[in-house]
């Protein structure tokens, strides 16, 4: 951390801003990525003497601070507040606060309970002897029921590519696995968009639960097979026999969540199910394309449900991430292509990893029924037809953007007018780069960040020359998002 002196503030000083001082000290010693997810949600509700009150919105966020970032909390609430100064929690549960009046040293040891509820309903029906229940997945040949957990063995913590993009979402995967229905995130709600690794990282968490866990019993389905097998067993008035079926699955996956938002009577189903497995102890992980909030039809009370956990969002991958996918998909096919190729293919696409995927198998076959290497140049002809971002020219907010993700730093920021020194770093930087790659006048570049003028932009040119020219790890870096640069222009 900055070591930079902060005098501390007066105890009976406004509790927000309190929060923001600390939130600026915090904001120059973390990723921004990891500052979006981690300390904008945190809001500040009292300060008493030398105690700042946090609100968190769920007892794993709070357990993730205490794990990963007490040492920052501590150091930055000590230097606004003095050597006196200490954190305490309140956790959201149910949209009501739950105290949790801890220090940032205390053990995050007090497990999160839903608060009783008097929409907890449970559907009339006799518990039948579950041997007698029918089984729709039941394996042929076994007497006694066995479960067909219907995963896809491929579909590992092995082969599924941490990076920035996901990191959260896996940690919280592993954990499932590790403590099945025993963890503060039950249920896991996984969202995104298509084809980043939702279904993927679902299922790797059932494989582990079966590798780790053998003895208990996990089912992967999709929504869409649940509504049709709640149709069918309406029809045939067996419904008891279909809850109970889900009612002895100890880790159940559901995938795509969102199609149960037109079926109003399977969600009344699912909610006798959810709560169920819920206070038996079981796990439940599901998967949205969009964020439980934002899905605009589900039951409010399966909804509250969903927030009992975790809801950990996978983005699209970024660029080292991309590059990571395409080289293990490449080891598991036994397959080797230019180091230029791969940082080309996972530049030009940038939407999910399925058509990362689909853009190297593309080239893959070229390069077969041509018989020709592998090469640059073959890269380009295939992506040219493959994806619409190939062969696009230079621009200034092209090279805008390269930077911002270079930095992971939000575009908007870059072109903020601040002073704080690794946005005007980026931003020389980025004028370096337009300068040398665009046909933009001095002037115009400057019109690009907010109106400098092309004093400020000279300027900037040459300090970032001056650097390269002392500075060698600067100039690496320089270098690197100029050979990204020009991969992308291709």
């Amino acid at each position: 951390m900055t070591e930079s002196y902060i005098t501390p503030m007066e105890p009976r000083q406004d509790w927000e801003a309190a929060w923001g001082r600390c939130l600026e000290i915090i904001r120059d010693n973390v990723a921004w990525r990891t500052f979006q997810t981690w300390f904008e949600p945190i809001k500040a509700v009292a300060l008493v003497g030398n105690v700042l009150t946090l609100q968190v919105p769920s007892q794993f966020f709070y357990e993730w601070l205490e794990e990963h970032y007490v040492e920052l909390l501590g150091k930055t609430i000590k230097r606004v507040l003095g050597k006196e100064g200490r954190l305490e929690y309140r956790i959201m549960m149910e949209g009501r606060q739950h105290q949790n009046p801890a220090s940032v040293n205390m053990p995050a040891s007090t497990q999160a309970k839903p608060p009783a509820d008097s929409n907890l309903v449970e559907l009339p029906f006799h518990v039948k002897d579950p041997f007698q229940i029918k089984n729709p997945y039941s394996i042929p040949g076994l007497k006694r029921v066995a479960i067909d957990p219907q995963l896809n063995p491929a579909y590992t913590f092995e082969n599924f590519v941490e990076g920035e993009s996901n990191r959260v979402a896996r940690s919280a995967g592993i954990h499932v696995a590790q403590k099945p229905g025993t963890t503060a995130f039950n249920p896991l709600v996984v969202f995104g968009g298509v084809g980043c690794g939702k279904t993927h990282l679902a299922q790797a968490i059932g494989n582990e639960v079966r590798r780790q866990h053998p003895n208990r019993s996990v089912l992967y389905v999709s929504a869409e097979k649940f509504i049709n097998q709640f149709i069918d067993h309406s029809r045939n008035n067996e419904v008891n026999d279909f809850i109970h079926f889900y009612q002895l699955i100890d880790v159940l996956i559901v995938d795509d969540i969102q199609f149960m938002v037109p079926a109003a009577k399977t969600q009344d189903v699912f909610f006798a199910i959810f709560n169920h497995l819920h206070q038996s102890g079981k796990q439940i992980i599901l998967t949205s394309d969009t964020a439980p909030k934002d899905l605009q039809g589900m039951q409010e009370r399966l909804l509250s449900r969903f927030r009992w956990g975790l809801n950990a969002d996978i983005q699209t991958p970024e660029f080292e991430t991309r590059q990571s996918i395409l080289r293990l998909k490449m080891k598991h096919e036994g397959l080797e292509m230019p180091d230029e190729v791969v940082e080309y293919i996972a530049y030009n696409v940038q939407t999910n990893v399925r058509e990362l995927e689909g853009a190297l198998i593309a080239i893959l076959a070229q390069s077969t029924l041509a018989k020709k290497e592998i090469d640059l140049d073959l890269a380009r002809r295939v992506m040219k037809n493959f994806v619409k971002s190939a062969a696009r020219e230079v621009t200034i907010e092209n090279i805008q953007k390269l930077v911002a993700e270079f930095f992971s730093m939000p575009y908007d920021r870059l072109l903020a007018k601040t002073r704080r020194r690794e946005v005007v770093q980026a931003r020389q930087i980025t004028m370096y780069l337009a300068k040398k790659f665009t046909k933009s006048s001095l002037k115009n570049i400057g019109q690009h960040f907010g109106g400098f003028d092309h004093t400020t932009v000279i300027h900037s040119c040459q300090t970032v020359e001056n650097l390269m020219d002392t500075d060698p790890d600067y100039k690496q870096q320089v270098q690197e998002i100029q050979h990204k640069l020009q991969l992308e222009s291709f």
